[in-house]
């Protein structure tokens, strides 16, 4: 691939001349750094580079230009290049031109004038968007090929694991690819093997589990440490954000997730409402950012492994896992989350992820262009996966159990859900059965005032309802209620066995040095940033816990 591009444009001849200064000095040496001195100079260079398949990573121009302004400019470069991203250079009298062009155009971010030094105000931004660009459009000699069935389910748990740990990958349809005939043939494998993963190193692995799809990537399958001071199971928000705050504080501290970091959070194509990202920002970016941060202070990752027990032995807190060896702790944090509940209707178990998903993440819209799609479901999770479809989609149909979206959805959701094209919301809806002849055909959907049902046709449903909390392997040491949320801290039942003299600690459980954060937690609001608020608390509260022992 030719290096990628940036493109700075400002009709101010000097001031164009420094940024293009500043870029090259920053990132000259993997970017082709090119000028405009008007829009209309821009939009011909983009076009001459488009023409040439040479990518435009980012574009950085001015806002106050004669005959096109910034805004205008950048409008043009999203059409031609929706990729590129976008940053504007403002002078603070434009500000609120900028937030709205957030809405109008995605402007990925813009910047006050001067953007002096560059070291503290430009090159954070540019380095942040540009490694997005990046892990968009990866070297393809270094890229991860996934030979498999459009409808088979364990080719879609090994794109879904490989997309939620952030593995770059491209995916060859067997019998609709040359390239994936050929994969096959060299690798001496059959439809039986599929799905085949085709590794850049060359070697290709067949049907792999996800501990041998991990250990083959080079991720983290097993703790290195006899012991340590926090064990966190559940890599969502809550147990990220503790990661962090444990390991930046001295704390030696390992992550336990069965699956890939992130949680539901990671699957969310949005978050426009977390503090700080006033463009939002996908939850497997929120993912990424959080475990570099997390790595970089010390904390180990332990991925594929599924926590099935715990045991108290003396002062230490042991986590038992499936096929590895026991993690000792001196204090453990419980972030293992919820998963969204199944459905419950003729028809639907044989078509898990033969066209019927639980979840969703942001990448998986695509597949789905000029189709019809379901997703059932009401909360924010369900609205930010039906926006993310209706880019792809034909159209996108929201089934809603309830008689309204405002009851369970955010306001910015709600109202871009109603204006949006090719989105239709049923309300009082429910699943009632699905049929498929090895994939899912044909959806029954019941009105649940009338009765009456109706038969539509789609290869896609995509569920967010309700949550499932993974607390089973707790025993019954840790108080739980009646649906399996952990009871923490004032919570906890009055008869409830408490061998210190002190009371709970706040996001303590009926363990002592046992804590729970997150959407595991009874009562706790199902929002990233109050998840994130009680990961780092739980810190707090282990380091009062660990003094005392």
């Amino acid at each position: 691939m030719a290096k990628p591009a940036i493109l700075a444009i400002d009709d101010d001849v000097a001031v164009v001349a420094a940024v293009v200064r500043d870029l090259r000095q920053r990132y000259g040496e993997d970017h082709r750094v090119l000028r405009a001195t008007s829009g209309a100079e821009a939009l011909e260079i983009l076009a001459d580079q488009l023409l040439k398949d040479r990518p435009i990573a980012a574009v950085v121009s001015d806002q106050r230009m004669p005959q096109m302004s910034g805004i205008e400019v950048l409008k043009e470069v999203r059409q031609q290049s929706p990729d590129s991203k976008l940053v504007l250079l403002t002078a603070y009298a434009d500000t609120d031109v900028a937030i709205r062009a957030i809405n109008d155009i995605a402007l990925d971010y813009y910047l006050m004038k001067p953007w002096d030094p560059p070291e503290e105000r430009l090159y954070p931004v540019l380095d942040d968007l540009l490694r997005d660009w990046a892990h968009d459009h990866p070297d393809r000699d270094s890229e991860v090929r996934v030979v498999g069935h459009r409808w088979s389910e364990r080719t879609v748990e090994v794109k879904t694991f490989l997309t939620h740990n952030h593995v770059p990958y491209r995916w060859l349809e067997v019998d609709q690819s040359d390239e994936a005939a050929r994969l096959l043939e060299l690798a001496g494998a059959g439809t039986d093997d599929l799905p085949v993963v085709a590794l850049p190193d060359g070697v290709a692995l067949r049907s792999p589990t996800t501990v041998e799809l991990a250990d083959a990537l080079g991720l983290h399958t097993r703790a290195e440490k006899p012991l340590y001071d926090l064990c966190i199971v559940g890599g969502g928000p809550a147990g990220l954000a503790a990661a962090v705050y444990a390991a930046s504080e001295g704390l030696a501290t390992v992550v336990v997730e069965r699956d890939a970091p992130g949680g539901q959070a990671g699957q969310s194509a949005s978050i426009e409402n977390y503090l700080g990202f006033p463009k939002g920002l996908s939850g497997a970016d929120l993912t990424h950012r959080a475990v570099a941060q997390a790595s970089r202070f010390g904390a180990e990752m332990v991925l594929t492994r599924d926590v099935v027990g715990f045991e108290t032995r003396g002062p230490v807190r042991a986590v038992l896992l499936d096929g590895s060896a026991d993690i000792e702790a001196r204090a453990v944090l419980v972030a293992s989350g919820v998963s969204y509940r199944r459905l419950e209707a003729p028809g639907l178990d044989a078509l898990v992820g033969r066209g019927l998903h639980y979840g969703a993440s942001a990448s998986e819209a695509a597949q789905t262009v000029g189709e019809d799609v379901y997703v059932v479901g009401a909360a924010n999770s369900a609205g930010q996966a039906a926006l993310n479809f209706a880019r792809y989609a034909k159209r996108v149909v929201l089934v809603v159990r309830g008689a309204s979206l405002e009851a369970s959805m955010s306001q910015y959701l709600v109202g871009r859900i109603l204006t949006a094209p090719n989105v239709e919301v049923r309300l009082r809806t429910e699943v009632g059965g699905a049929r498929g002849d090895g994939h899912l055909e044909a959806l029954t959907l019941v009105d649940r005032d009338t009765g009456d049902t109706e038969e539509v046709e789609t290869s896609w449903v995509f569920v967010f309802i309700g949550a499932a909390p993974h607390t089973d392997w707790l025993g019954d040491a840790v108080a739980r209620d009646d649906h399996g949320f952990v009871l923490t801290g004032p919570d906890l039942p009055g008869d409830v066995s408490w061998p210190l003299e002190r009371g709970p600690f706040a996001l303590e459980t009926s363990v002592p040095g046992v804590f729970a954060a997150g959407d595991v937690r009874r009562d706790s609001m199902k929002r990233v940033a109050s998840a994130v608020g009680e990961g780092a608390m739980s810190v707090y509260l282990v380091h009062r816990y660990l003094a005392q022992t």
